[in-house]
């Protein structure tokens, strides 16, 4: 950098933010005797910070924010008195926060969000008691979070997640009166809400997700005035109060134990209440508010296409749904049980009117598939789930393209989203960078998952921002996970209309017992006595009526109608006709065992049964069906229904089950629980 450039500005103030400047800090900063300011927020730094930023005595603020700056934090930094802000937010910093630190007691603004700053939270922050801001988001730290933080009475926001370490219990904040934004995300907290939350009147945000939160919502938080409240994925139990489910305020309760509330929907206004509810709720409130998003009828989906962000478009031969609702911040929509997305989280800008999808803002020339051109994304969350699912193994493949930032040598170019992802309750990719996967903007990238089981009905997947990466480049509020599609093919034979395993023995065993059955029901009528012209003329009508539907074409109507009209003709009439030639009057012409398993398993040819009868025959034919009709009709319907209720329920549950024409029973689409929490 020229120092040249040092003329330009007051000799106690150097404001480099959202330039281009790359290299190191220079260090001829600290021959600056007057400075007081010194910020470079949204550059290329790198290498880490020198140690001659420590000798500025009369620095008042130093800005590092969104930067690529390295190594450890200058034990030095330590002897800056004067220093009222410390931004180092955005950057590969390591290490723990020195200990020296502890002399910044004029702080009035720290924040070192997404950076891998390690080690316990340190207990000298409870000695920085001016301090309005606190930032601790997305770093590599461990809990618990100190109690001395309760020395810090005149925060506004404070900011701490994704802590690892220990569980604690919830932290005495109740004499920060001033507080304004509350996010505690993902920090191990256990116990219940305390009621002094209801004293914070100034209290506009709270954000307490991502827990392991238990009891009642207090009722002293309807008394404050809050925009926004964010309790999704603890184990908050007891009733959902009047107040919230009244509300107009955007706010999530999903993924809790809740208990009682029937008159509660999925999205009430701008309240996520998805599967909030205790599983023991059973069958009494709607699918979308139980465990899992079980599914209310049959599943019976095997595939899903969706095009994230945008408009329903066609690639490869599949139609990508569109996915065109704006909203987000607590918000649940589902396409005729189909699909579902459920989004949480504010976007921190001073854009209120921040929009949850996206197009190539910056005339990129994006390439591959039309569905990289557009996305969805969320300040915090984004769930996607398809819905009704067969169970099995499915494909799983999310398409990405990073299309918020340029591709120029600006510093809008300088933009880094990181977010983890997660399907079915496990991590899949930790601190996924999209443009750094893709090899820069504008260029899409899949990733794909090859054996991904449902056991129940739904399948989940979970994008999820941990606090790292930028968050103001190009603007404020540029950060979280972001998606452009989504596709979901199965590993498995899908059912094509051919007939399961269970539904063809089925077949076999109906149509043996109703020829047979025939046979049985003519000789209870005295067609098989002795050999006078009267009995075997009988017997001539017994076999010709064994054969009628056959020859008329019709042998399909032997068929049970219980099992209705998805089933291949061919296989069926394959079965039948077998079932006829081992039931053959003549044994002799009836086919050997080794000939009919060939024939079911489709190797050879069906043969044709041998008729041996007068083709003229025709009174015989009607008066077999006369004898027949009647006295037959009521006992081959019971004996149907009994045989097929008896396939059932026989040792065969397993083939028959498995079958793409089966049913789920209740029990079974609840098979799969999906972790709603976050893995360490």
């Amino acid at each position: 950098m020229d120092r040249c450039l040092l003329f330009y500005f007051l000799n106690n103030m150097m404001d480099f933010t959202r330039n281009y400047f790359n290299g190191s800090i220079p260090t001829f900063f600290s021959q600056l005797k007057n400075l007081s300011i010194l910020g470079f927020l949204g550059n290329r730094l790198s290498g880490p910070i020198p140690r001659e930023i420590g000798a500025i005595a009369t620095l008042e603020e130093l800005v590092l924010e969104n930067n690529q700056l390295e190594g450890s934090l200058p034990e030095n930094i330590g002897n800056l008195r004067n220093l009222r802000r410390l931004i180092l937010s955005a950057n590969n910093f390591s290490g723990s926060i020195p200990e020296s630190f502890g002399n910044l007691t004029n702080l009035n603004d720290f924040r070192i969000d997404g950076s891998n700053l390690a080690g316990k939270i340190p207990d000298f922050i409870g000695n920085w008691t001016k301090l309005t801001r606190l930032h601790l988001q997305g770093t590599s730290m461990e809990g618990p979070i100190p109690s001395n933080l309760s020395r810090l009475t005149n925060l506004t926001e404070l900011r701490i997640s994704d802590l690892s370490g220990a569980s604690s219990n919830f932290p005495n904040l109740q004499d920060m009166k001033n507080m304004e934004r509350l996010i505690l995300r993902n920090c191990l907290i256990t116990g219940t809400i305390p009621p002094y939350i209801g004293d914070l009147k100034k209290l506009k945000t709270l954000d307490l997700s991502f827990n392991q939160l238990t009891g009642q919502v207090p009722k002293e938080l309807e008394s404050v005035n809050l925009d926004h409240i964010f309790l999704t994925n603890n184990s908050l139990t007891g009733e959902v109060p009047n107040w919230i489910l009244d509300s107009r305020e955007e706010l999530d309760l999903s993924y809790n134990n809740f208990t009682n509330s029937s008159s509660a929907s999925c999205q009430q206004s701008d309240v996520n209440l998805a599967s909030s509810f205790s599983s023991s709720q059973g069958n009494s409130i709607v699918w979308c508010l139980r465990k899992d998003l079980p599914c209310p009828g049959k599943a019976k989906h095997h595939s899903l296409f969706i095009n994230c962000g945008g408009e329903s478009i066609t690639h490869d031969g599949n139609n990508y749904e569109e996915d065109l609702n704006i909203k987000g911040p607590s918000n649940f929509a589902s396409t005729e049980n189909r699909w579902a997305y459920s989004s949480s989280g504010i976007f921190f800008s001073n854009n209120e009117g921040a929009n949850y999808k996206t197009t190539n803002q910056y005339g990129l020339n994006v390439s591959g598939a039309g569905y990289y051109k557009t996305a969805r994304l969320s300040p915090q969350s984004l769930k996607y789930y398809g819905l009704c699912m067969r169970k099995g193994s499915y494909k799983v493949k999310l398409h990405f393209a990073e299309i918020m930032f340029t591709d120029n040598e600006t510093f809008s170019s300088l933009g880094k989203r990181i977010f983890d992802v997660l399907i079915q309750g496990k991590l899949v990719i930790k601190d996924f960078n999209i443009a750094e996967e893709a090899g820069g903007v504008g260029k899409g990238i899949t990733k794909e998952f090859n054996d991904v089981r449902v056991n129940g009905s739904t399948l989940e997947v979970h994008l999820y921002w941990a606090g790292k990466g930028t968050n103001a480049i190009p603007d404020q509020g540029v950060y979280g996970p972001l998606i452009s599609a989504i596709t979901v093919t199965p590993n498995f034979k899908v059912d094509t209309g051919g007939l399961s395993a269970g539904v063809i023995v089925g077949i076999v065993v109906a149509s043996c017992a109703v020829v047979v059955l025939l046979f049985v029901l003519l000789w209870m009528k005295g067609c098989f006595g002795g050999k006078d012209l009267e009995n075997k003329g009988k017997i001539d009508n017994a076999k010709i009526y064994a054969y009628v539907l056959q020859e008329q074409g019709n042998l399909l109507e032997l068929v049970d109608p219980s099992l209705g009209s998805k089933f291949s003709k061919e296989e069926a009439l394959r079965m039948l006709n077998i079932a006829l030639l081992c039931t053959n009057p003549s044994p002799t012409l009836r086919a050997p065992m080794s000939s009919v398993v060939a024939m079911l398993e489709g190797k050879v040819p069906v043969q044709a049964p041998i008729i041996k009868r007068s083709s003229d025959n025709q009174d015989a034919r009607f008066k077999a069906f006369e004898i027949l009709s009647q006295d037959s009709q009521t006992m081959v319907r019971t004996f149907s229904q009994e045989s097929h209720s008896q396939i059932s329920n026989s040792s065969m549950d397993g083939p028959w089950r498995d079958s793409s024409a089966s049913l789920q029973t209740p029990d079974e689409t609840q098979e799969h629980s999906s972790s709603s929490k976050l893995l360490k």
